[in-house]
């Protein structure tokens, strides 16, 4: 079964053969030098400074490290402003409301880019925000916000960036000499081909160094301080541990960020033009989207499930729209072991189902 979907994505047969390591007791010193080893790959991943920035696992999925980063990062007399134009943006805000920070929604349709002036404004009225939160690549709808821009906003008015990177790390460029960016929040299992398990957040060392704590298992603080002693609080999905370092190994050879960029954007638009052809549009335009994921149409009169169903019964599995949107549209990601062959099968019996 190939999968298509967002995450968790089709392994290579390198990073499955990994979880075939020896059980390790998570408090050897076997188990701290691949704790070591993943946290310096994940800052290689965008050749950063350890001196400046430090890499913080956790065992959980994607919103296990956005909550740890939004509850940690931002303080008790803060306030933060979240940019939403989809379902991810939702959840911060959520998390927000959980841990009873003080936070605003800046509410976008969710087919919508942010609306940069909107956000200037609000900065500027209110002068108690002390971070905003965004999602980078919005997968609600595929859209790649801007974060360059937002972060030159927020740098021109002293305001941290905090950012949603799960499904973009490791394949989009995220300016980390931006001083805006505090910290971003993402997984193993997406564009980096781990396994779902093993998350993280990349965050400046002065942040962390005034990070506060709202909660227990996910206290980014703690995490932090006890993984630079070569410690961990608790016990970690240590084979995820593997498959992750693994993963990033492989990512190094392959190229890194650059190479994955490249390699999503061909399948991406390999599949845009082949639907095209079939008479499916895409909702977003290229230059707007994610070459990590797009959304299509739905073509004709048939519906999400008869679409999904007829593609999983030939070996294929797709991904719903969210929300009000699931009845208009549907998704394809090209992460993981996925090459142009695959495509044009799919696009074949997509082709098939669709007449």
């Amino acid at each position: 079964m190939l999968l298509l979907n967002p995450g968790p994505v089709t392994l290579t047969e390198r990073v499955r053969n990994s979880l075939l390591q020896t059980d390790l007791c998570h408090r050897e010193s076997e188990f701290y030098d691949l704790q070591d080893e993943a946290r310096a790959r994940l800052l290689d991943v965008y050749a950063l400074d350890a001196a400046q920035w430090s890499a913080v696992l956790m065992t959980g999925s994607g919103t296990a490290a956005v909550e740890s980063m939004i509850a940690a990062l931002v303080p008790q007399n803060g306030k933060v402003l979240v940019v939403q134009n989809g379902i991810y943006g939702e959840r911060i805000v959520s998390i927000a409301k959980q841990y009873g920070i003080a936070h605003e929604a800046l509410v976008h349709d969710w087919m919508a880019a942010p609306e940069l002036d909107r956000i200037a404004a609000r900065l500027q009225d209110d002068t108690s925000f002390s971070h905003v939160a965004v999602v980078h690549h919005e997968t609600t709808t595929g859209r790649l916000n801007d974060l360059a821009a937002l972060g030159r906003l927020c740098r021109e008015r002293g305001v941290r960036l905090l950012v949603d990177t799960v499904s973009s790390f490791g394949a989009e460029a995220i300016d980390f000499a931006d001083g805006a960016i505090a910290a971003v929040a993402a997984t193993a299992n997406k564009c980096l081909h781990g396994v779902p398990g093993a998350a993280f957040v990349v965050a400046r060392r002065d942040a962390l160094d005034e990070a506060v704590s709202r909660t227990y298992y996910l206290d980014l603080a703690r995490l932090a301080r006890l993984q630079a002693q070569r410690n961990t609080p608790f016990t970690p999905a240590v084979h995820a541990y593997y498959a992750l370092v693994e993963a990033l190994r492989e990512f190094n050879d392959e190229g890194g960020w650059q190479a994955r960029h490249a390699r999503y954007a061909a399948l991406a638009e390999q599949v845009r033009e082949g639907l095209a052809a079939l008479g499916i549009r895409a909702v977003l335009p290229p230059e707007q989207s994610s070459v990590v994921l797009r959304a299509y149409e739905l073509p004709g009169a048939m519906t999400y499930e008869q679409l999904h169903d007829a593609l999983k019964a030939r070996g294929f599995v797709i991904y719903a729209g969210q929300g009000g949107l699931s009845s208009r549209l549907f998704r394809i990601s090209t992460m993981g072991a996925i090459q142009a062959a695959d495509i044009d099968r799919l696009l074949r019996e997509i082709g098939e189902v669709t007449r």
